[in-house]
């Protein structure tokens, strides 16, 4: 029911409201009239409260349906920033501390099996090779302790640079002593020599055996640089000679084996002092530095520094045979 209208002083008025027609019915007031006065402070509390949920509504729906819709949700998902790609650590360089000097000029010995006192190894296609331990197209293989050898070639003139592509001839006695290609029995054997190129660091590595102590000489293995692989059919090519020291930590292990019969009594009798080839200094200069043990193997390292601006004054002795030679 619509209550009637109040009179006042002012005139008529409407739940509390003056009415703006005070001659016509309070149905005929106008919209504005209606509007305001038909609805209450509780029916605009509902309409807002409505408003609020309508639109609190549409929000979840908007998130119910991103959330149903696969594409929806790719589209509302920001992309996430690609991680960046992270840098391999470049594996470190192992360096070598530089020998106080060039490496020392020594005789090749009565059995370089370089062509200069008649064998010659190194006209053999198969001579390039980094495990030494078996002649060259089968035959007989050296026993005795594993030994891996890496000689580093520096080049003195281009600042110590990496000596790379120079060839290096490595030879050496066997257990016993022995050469292949000039001790007795075994001159058609060419085990315990062999030839590798430097790599862009300058080094070869050879897989071989520890040699013996022979009577009159410390334990070594003998070495030439050649400029390249192309060149070494002439031993007179050769760069450098010179020999690599075994340290004497290593021997009495290796000694003690079997296959060394006669090495322990003959390293006795020498010293790297009275050495005839390493006695000028004691072997500063090349002894190996040298890792392992007898029975799992050694690894030996030497930094071998080669001066091309002098004239290389080592170099093969005549003669052969049997160990005792230099």
């Amino acid at each position: 029911m619509i209550p009637e209208p109040e009179n006042t002083p002012d005139g008529p008025r409407y739940v509390g409201r003056t009415l703006p027609r005070p001659d016509d019915e309070v149905v005929d007031q106008g919209a504005g009239f209606d509007l305001t006065t038909l609805v209450s402070r509780r029916a605009m509390f509902s309409i807002a409260g409505l408003g609020v949920g309508a639109a609190a509504l549409a929000d979840c729906s908007a998130v119910t349906a991103a959330d149903a819709s696969p594409s929806a949700t790719a589209s509302a998902t920001p992309l996430s920033t690609p991680r960046p790609t992270a840098t391999p650590t470049p594996t470190p360089t192992v360096s070598y501390a530089l020998p106080a000097a060039e490496i020392p000029d020594e005789t090749a010995g009565p059995y370089p099996g370089d062509g200069s006192n008649g064998p010659d190894v190194l006209e053999q296609s198969g001579i390039v090779r980094s495990d030494l331990r078996s002649s060259i197209g089968g035959g007989t293989t050296a026993e005795g302790a594993p030994l891996q050898f890496t000689l580093r070639i520096t080049d003195m003139a281009n600042g110590d640079a990496p000596f790379a592509g120079v060839a290096v001839y490595a030879w050496h006695c066997n257990a016993q002593g022995e050469y292949s290609m000039y001790s007795s029995g075994i001159e058609n054997e060419t085990y315990l020599r062999g030839v590798q190129v430097t790599d862009a660091d300058g080094q070869v590595t050879f897989t071989s055996i520890v040699p013996a102590c022979y009577s009159g000489r410390w334990p070594h293995i003998h070495f030439e640089v050649y400029p390249s692989v192309d060149t070494i059919t002439d031993s007179a090519n050769a760069i450098a000679t010179s020999q690599i020291a075994m340290p004497e930590s290593m021997l009495a292990s290796v000694y003690a084996l079997p296959a060394y019969d006669g090495s322990t009594r003959n390293l006795s009798q020498i010293t790297l002092a009275s050495d005839n080839v390493f006695g000028d200094d004691g072997g500063a200069l090349q002894v190996a530095t040298v890792t392992g043990d007898a029975t799992n193997g050694y690894t030996a390292m030497l930094v071998a520094r080669v001066d091309t601006t002098t004239a290389p004054t080592g170099g093969s002795a005549p003669g052969g045979g049997g160990p005792g030679g230099r």
